[in-house]
């Protein structure tokens, strides 16, 4: 049994556009995600660490513990061994609160990646591959969250290519969400059922060949 962690925000705790409502765990794309993989093969358990607006080193200037790299290395320490890490943030980057661009998203990842391997994880244990999504960028935000993202897809501009360029650098595993879905039309950030399912069927392939290398 292979083991994996998500790491993300609202786009992976399960948002209900619109609402402050959440998707039930079967709908969740990392839910969709551990079932393929058992149709597939390997066989993984998926666990979620999610958090709704979470950053990669910035923080929610309403709402703290919102950075993404605040105790990461010891939440590398609780979940070992793992197989696979996969990070699934930026969006929240680009809120209006932030001036912020894709590059500088991007060092806040590289900022993540760096914590996860200097982790003191226990000797012996294995070091997990990592996973990088570049979320699909906020598109026409609307709704009740529509002020915070204001902006965002100019900020955005970018985002999967800027990621991808650390992934290169560092050694990881990317992955464009964009590839497979955009945003929910109906709030411009979040991701409704529907695109949940696409994105976990979506990553299933690239995921078995990431356990099984």
């Amino acid at each position: 049994m292979k083991e994996i962690l998500v790491y993300g925000d609202s786009l992976s705790w399960g948002m209900i556009p619109l609402t402050r409502k959440r998707l039930p765990a079967v709908q969740r794309w990392p839910r969709v995600l551990e079932k393929k993989l058992e149709e597939m093969g390997p066989a993984a358990r998926v666990h979620e660490n999610c958090l709704n607006g979470r950053r990669t080193v910035w923080e929610d200037p309403f709402k703290p513990g919102r950075r993404g790299i605040d105790g990461l290395e010891q939440l590398m320490e609780i979940h070992a061994p793992l197989d696979l890490l996969i990070f699934f943030l930026g969006g929240n980057d680009l809120q209006s609160t932030h001036d912020n661009n894709a590059w500088l998203s991007a060092q806040g990842m590289a900022a993540l990646i760096a914590a996860v391997r200097r982790a003191p994880i226990e000797p012996g244990l294995p070091e997990p591959a990592i996973l990088v999504i570049a979320p699909p960028c906020p598109k026409d935000p609307r709704g009740p969250l529509a002020p915070k993202f204001v902006g965002a897809q100019e900020r955005g501009k970018g985002l999967a290519v800027a990621y991808k360029d650390i992934c290169d650098l560092t050694g990881c595993r990317f992955f464009d969400a964009g590839s497979v879905t955009g945003p929910s039309p109906l709030d411009g950030v979040h991701l409704d059922a529907e695109q949940h399912a696409l994105l976990g069927k979506g990553l299933a392939p690239f995921v078995r060949d990431i356990l099984n290398a």
